[in-house]
């Protein structure tokens, strides 16, 4: 059990800088955890909504690829990136019977620490990254994206929020500043280093969710009030953030004016035409890895237009989906991410790392396909499945205690 855990505390480690590490990680981690597998309780756990779900969506696009179209290489391709859900009910098991949950979050949390520093020694120094030079969104960034990185350090400043609180409120001042530095240098990394629109978008609403849950409606008038101006001064001196946010109205009027693919106006031409092949195909939609295909059939104009641009995944998780198995999937997508989310309806860093994990997949979803996504949706799967196990196991140590 011991080895398990510490395994699985490795591949939360690994998660920010290696994408290779994650998948030998989990294999590992798998034949390790078979050791320690009992069958009939597992198979019992597999009757779970929070186990069955994403089983179900995993084996509807199996079955998707035999009414698609697509090459057979395509088809496999698109149905890889959904296999990661079926660890999930894995790490629901292990996790409900192991006491080490926590031990895999704080690994993952020194790691990401650890990534802001080399993020500024990137920023000061271009030459220490491992990416190419110049390439685009490379500011900062060491190993992987910026999208990735933002998305990291989000879901770190929000979780911290709430031991800030609780340490505050029992008066271990010490300990509370030091999660406030560390929660103060991502949100300093992201403001004058590198940050991703998505992150802009879903960290606001991340936070709103933990005032509404946690502080008094006097305190959070306060705290918006203070969010209000700290973030027109960072907004101010922050040449970084100043060049995101105006690249949302640029962006959107060269596409408008010029036809020319910037990001939002290809996300918005990959949304108006992932509708229409919903419409021709609404009920379990045109199978796996149609997606490109559709495009291809759908372009028009050369490949320099927006129109023309061609795309295996429309950057919307829920038309992803519905692209490929129709109102089937969706109805199933969005049962999976109910269900985890009202796992977590209850107190304790547990369930409140388990609900941002969920809530900033939803969210971050409406503008990437984060769910199949490799680096955000192994996020969600280990911090769904750790989160979600160590909420099973005090829910069954709270009945036991009840009944006794």
């Amino acid at each position: 059990m011991l080895n398990v855990d510490l395994i699985a505390v490795v591949v939360a480690a690994l998660l920010p800088w290696s994408t290779s590490g994650v998948s030998i990680g989990m294999v590992v981690w798998l034949a390790a955890l078979a050791a320690t597998l009992e069958l009939r309780p597992f198979l019992r756990s597999l009757q779970r909504p929070i186990s069955a779900l994403p089983i179900a969506l995993v084996a509807l696009a199996v079955a998707g690829t035999l009414w698609s179209d697509a090459s057979w290489g395509a088809r496999l391709y698109a149905l890889s990136p959904a296999t990661k859900l079926l660890v999930l009910p894995f790490l629901f098991y292990h996790f409900e019977r192991s006491t080490r949950g926590m031990w895999v979050f704080v690994g993952f949390l020194v790691s990401c620490a650890l990534l802001t520093v080399m993020s500024w020694l990137v920023a000061i120094d271009p030459s220490l990254s491992l990416k190419a030079p110049g390439e685009a969104g490379g500011h900062g960034i060491f190993v992987k994206n910026y999208i990735a990185q933002s998305q990291e350090f989000v879901l770190c400043t929000v979780v911290l929020a709430f031991p800030i609180f609780t340490l505050l409120r029992d008066g271990k001042i010490r300990q509370a500043l030091l999660l406030t530095a560390v929660a103060a240098s991502f949100i300093l990394n992201m403001a004058f280093v590198i940050v991703s629109r998505t992150a802009l978008v879903t960290l606001p609403i991340m936070l709103v969710v933990f005032a509404m849950a946690h502080l008094r409606w006097r305190t959070n008038v306060l705290l918006f009030i203070a969010a209000v101006v700290l973030g027109a001064l960072a907004w101010t001196l922050s040449p970084q953030l100043q060049a995101t946010t105006d690249k949302f109205s640029r962006e959107y009027r060269i596409y408008k004016e010029f036809n020319e693919p910037t990001s939002i106006g290809l996300r918005l031409e990959f949304w108006e035409k992932s509708l229409r092949f919903f419409a021709e195909a609404p009920v379990i939609g045109h199978g796996t890895g149609s997606t490109r295909r559709l495009f291809e059939a759908a372009a028009t104009g050369p490949a320099a237009l927006a129109q023309g641009a061609v795309i295996g995944n429309p950057h919307n998780q829920t038309l992803n989906v519905a692209v490929q198995w129709g109102a089937v999937g969706v109805v199933i997508l969005y049962a999976m991410w109910f269900s985890h989310f009202s796992m977590f309806r209850r107190a304790g860093l547990a369930a409140w790392i388990g609900l941002m994990v969920v809530l900033q997949n939803v969210f971050s979803s409406l503008f990437n396909s984060h769910l199949f996504d490799f680096h955000e949706g192994w996020m969600y799967v280990l911090g769904v499945g750790v989160a979600g196990g160590m909420v099973l196991r005090a829910r069954s140590e709270a009945a036991e205690s009840s009944r006794a």
